[in-house]
């Protein structure tokens, strides 16, 4: 699957090594690293475990907003940016059918009174 990244610094922040474990500390830019990697190797979105460790899901609350888990409470955000983004007859993302994702942060997802409060 193709892994784009939203903004220049966390591009650099993911990409690089050394800037990954200065801003996210040894065993969060592991784990960082490992779903990358897990990401890149799938083919679509569906063949990311909606089950631990990954556990893939769509946020609620938060529309075509994507996560899987890293190291406790922090999340790997991104959304689907195949265009046009594939539907199910429903009306949801058919994960079948993304190839390609836009990762937009990498945050505490549980802190309620400030989302953004938790992000690194």
């Amino acid at each position: 699957m193709d892994i784009y990244i939203l903004t220049r610094k966390l591009q650099k922040e993911c990409s690089h090594a050394k800037d990954m474990e200065k801003t996210y500390g040894t065993a969060l830019a592991r784990k960082l690293r490992q779903r990358l990697m897990e990401i890149k190797a799938a083919d679509t979105l569906e063949d990311i475990s909606h089950l631990p460790p990954a556990r893939c899901h769509e946020l609620t609350g938060r529309n075509g907003v994507y996560s899987v888990d890293l190291q406790h409470p922090y999340r790997l955000l991104f959304i689907p940016s195949s265009e046009p983004v594939p539907l199910r007859a429903d009306g949801g993302v058919d994960r079948s059918g993304v190839t390609e994702i836009e990762v937009i942060a990498i945050e505490d997802t549980h802190d309620r009174k400030n989302p953004r409060k938790g992000r690194i």
